[in-house]
């Protein structure tokens, strides 16, 4: 997929792997830019930042994934005043740091972001994408959704659903125009990584456990995910290493 004079929108654009592909994917010369986020104020900090390199808009947008019609709320604002949705990245996404004792309310939430998300937007843009003959849809999962995290179950199940979404519009719509991939990275060092609780639980064994790992920067996932759009690759695997764990697997 070529990123140049392409109407661009990302969720959780305003921090971490959604800051950095905004950046990577400006210096590419895309039409128009819409970063989506719960922080306005960061989101309109990396559109200040980047603005001059986009030909068109570049603006920022106020989005809680998790609540149900935000995601097709914001698809059809982008494409009345903005611009035809190119691509769309569903990067947004939490961890919880606990086990399969997480209460109702923890995984109804973890639900909903990580993997109800991604859902939501296509049930807004495939019908669109579908009448105009193409369109392309990257979706942040994770590694954990192609093996595991110790110390994550909401975490691992959640991304291994968002994996086998991206999986089903492939091979459902592959053959009609519509692109997906599905970026799957290990340890990245992001303002969530894995923060540990002060109570000792769980999810101080999710930090660990990814801490134990190579940790790698935004920008590097960045560059990962410019390549793997390159040539349109479904898996983009930031960390090599990934596909061989998944093969052992």
């Amino acid at each position: 997929m070529e990123l140049k004079d392409t109407t661009i929108v990302i969720t959780g654009g305003a921090s971490g792997i959604g800051a950095a592909m905004a950046r990577r994917f400006a210096a590419e010369g895309p039409a128009n830019l819409v970063l989506a986020d719960r922080d306005i104020d960061g989101a309109r900090t990396v559109t200040d930042e980047v603005a001059l390199q986009v030909s068109g808009q570049c603006v920022p947008r106020q989005l809680d994934v998790g609540r149900e019609g935000a995601n097709e709320a914001l698809v059809g604002d982008v494409e009345g005043n903005v611009g035809p949705i190119d691509l769309f990245v569903a990067n947004a996404g939490i961890a919880t740091g606990t086990s399969e004792q997480g209460d109702d309310v923890t995984w109804d939430l973890i639900w909903d972001i990580n993997t109800m998300a991604h859902v939501r937007a296509a049930r807004a843009l495939v019908p669109l994408w579908l009448e105009r003959g193409g369109g392309y849809l990257l979706t942040t999962a994770s590694a954990a959704g192609l093996l595991t995290n110790l110390g994550d179950a909401p975490y691992s199940v959640t991304k291994a659903a968002s994996v086998a979404f991206a999986e089903w519009i492939s091979i459902t719509y592959g053959d009609r125009g519509i692109g997906v991939s599905c970026l799957c990275p290990q340890g990245v060092r992001t303002p969530r990584l894995c923060p540990p609780d002060e109570d000792g639980s769980t999810a101080v064994l999710a930090a660990d456990v990814v801490r134990s790992m190579n940790i790698i920067e935004p920008e590097v996932v960045a560059d990962a995910v410019a390549e793997g759009l390159a040539d349109e690759r479904f898996l983009i695997l930031p960390h090599p290493e990934v596909a061989r764990y998944a093969a052992n697997k």
